[in-house]
């Protein structure tokens, strides 16, 4: 795609077309990622902000927020990543490493091992006022590393502490209402919920980082998806552009962990090619997590974890992995480089979701040669100019259909591809590009009838909403 399309997108007459987002964005993309939740990436999020660029990673896909006593906490055993790389080859420039201290009883996280609460009783009985306290008995802690292209490890900083769970008013009362309900849409640091902002932490070099439960920013009424479309996704007027869908992630909490760059901190801009909008100077992002070669389990039930690290688990453009890559590569995928990825590129060259839509649905949208998609998804890098300035928000003057939208920032594309923001409505920006793609002379503006988040994100780092209280563990 390129300039000239993406003045057709704005301009032309459309004509509003219901076929269902057919896809998540990656909460169950693998069979091997299904089986290890910990380590599932379900979003990444690439934007620019006020002189630096925010990087946001979620995982752990359909965390129940009532799901006591332990709680979901991040793998002790598994290392967490946000790659920076060339936006045209996806070779990697710089990783931002992040690393979790034990959730084992034996590991001495713990400050009383004589009660059955995590959270709510350690050396004191009560609501936790501050993140470590004495009544939040176990806290988990994570390093920050930077390696670069050349395997040199620079350490950023560690004993960063991740608060703890939104488990209740009783037991976390900073993070809800005096009805028990989760607050978010923060525009300033101080107006963050007091755990989020005791646990937001400036490196040795400058970076922002933050690690923690968080509401799942994703939506999109998978349940009636995949219940072989469900009229509710229909909507009275037949579009699907009414929001009357059921949100199929509502209610259910993720574990985040963000970076925030400074500009000066930034590896050098490259010039490339957006898909939407043309030459660009910009960088790519994707994340990863790996575990190790090796696991011995004990009698103890301490593992024993040896050998290089293995990626289980990658993630940048949302919807590829979990609706384009077919069953026998998914989980090759998850465990390649995006270097590799041309051997990829037909599954974004001849979508299936094209030809399961026209099926379905007696359309006639292109199934092959599908170039335009392919320069979205392959190498499958989220690509960011970091030359805009900030982009806005959703919420604050964002469009959730980004350029679809009209919203664009110098020139650029405000939200996904062009990066992606908390609130970029991915599913309908997809599927209108398959369905309109590859020459664009006739724009269906499609949708699953699921047009926002059920929770406000917030406006300033780390940007994701806070968590959903356990004890208002709903989905209604």
């Amino acid at each position: 795609m390129n300039k000239f399309i993406f003045r057709t997108i704005l301009s032309a007459g459309t004509a509003s077309l219901l076929i269902s987002g057919l896809f998540a964005s990656s909460h169950s993309d693998a069979p091997l990622s299904k089986q290890d939740p910990q380590t599932n990436l379900t979003d990444v999020y690439a934007f620019m902000g006020p002189g630096n660029l925010n990087l946001v990673v979620n995982c752990r896909p359909f965390s129940e927020p009532g799901d006591g006593v332990m709680y979901e906490r991040f793998a002790d055993d598994a290392l967490y990543s946000v790659n920076i790389t060339h936006p045209v080859t996806g070779a990697l420039i710089r990783t931002y490493n992040f690393r979790f201290s034990p959730v084992s009883s034996a590991a001495g996280a713990y400050k009383n091992l004589n009660t059955i609460l995590s959270y709510g009783r350690g050396t004191a009985i009560g609501a936790i006022q501050d993140v470590g306290d004495a009544r939040q008995n176990y806290t988990q802690t994570y390093a920050v590393s930077m390696v670069d292209a050349n395997g040199n490890t620079t350490s950023l900083g560690s004993n960063f502490m991740v608060p703890p769970p939104n488990v209740g008013l009783r037991t976390t009362p900073f993070y809800n209402n005096a009805a028990g309900f989760a607050v978010s849409g923060a525009t300033t640091n101080a107006g963050l919920d007091k755990y989020t902002r005791q646990t937001v932490y400036t490196t040795s070099t400058g970076e922002t980082v933050f690690a923690g439960s968080r509401e799942d920013s994703f939506f999109s009424d998978i349940p009636g998806i995949f219940d072989l479309l469900d009229a509710r996704i229909l909507g009275p007027d037949g579009h699907g552009q009414t929001g009357n869908g059921v949100d199929g992630f509502k209610g259910f909490n993720v574990l985040t962990f963000a970076i925030q760059i400074p500009i000066a901190n930034l590896p050098a801009a490259i010039n490339y090619t957006d898909a939407f909008t043309g030459a660009s100077r910009g960088l790519g992002v994707y994340a990863s997590v790996s575990r190790q070669r090796i696991t011995l389990r004990n009698s103890s039930g301490d593992a024993t974890n040896s050998g290089p690290w293995i990626q289980v688990n990658r993630l940048a453009n949302p919807i590829f992995n979990e609706a384009l890559v077919a069953l026998k590569d998914k989980d090759n995928f998850n465990r390649d480089n995006p270097t590799g990825d041309a051997k990829y590129a037909t599954y974004a060259q001849n979508p299936e979701i094209a030809v399961l839509i026209n099926a379905t649905f007696g359309t006639n949208f292109v199934t092959t040669g599908r170039s335009d998609l392919a320069a979205v998804y392959i190498p499958d890098v989220l690509r960011v100019d970091t030359t805009t300035g900030p982009v806005p928000q959703i919420g604050q003057g964002g469009n959730r259909l980004s350029g679809l939208g009209g919203d664009t920032t110098a020139g650029k594309w405000s939200g996904w591809p062009n990066g992606r923001r908390l609130g970029d409505d991915v599913v309908d920006i997809a599927l209108t590009a398959v369905a309109s793609g590859p020459s664009y002379t006739s724009i269906f503006l499609l949708g699953d009838n699921i047009n926002a988040n059920d929770q406000t994100y917030n406006f300033v780092f780390p940007y994701a909403a806070t968590p959903h209280a356990g004890t208002k563990n709903k989905k209604d």
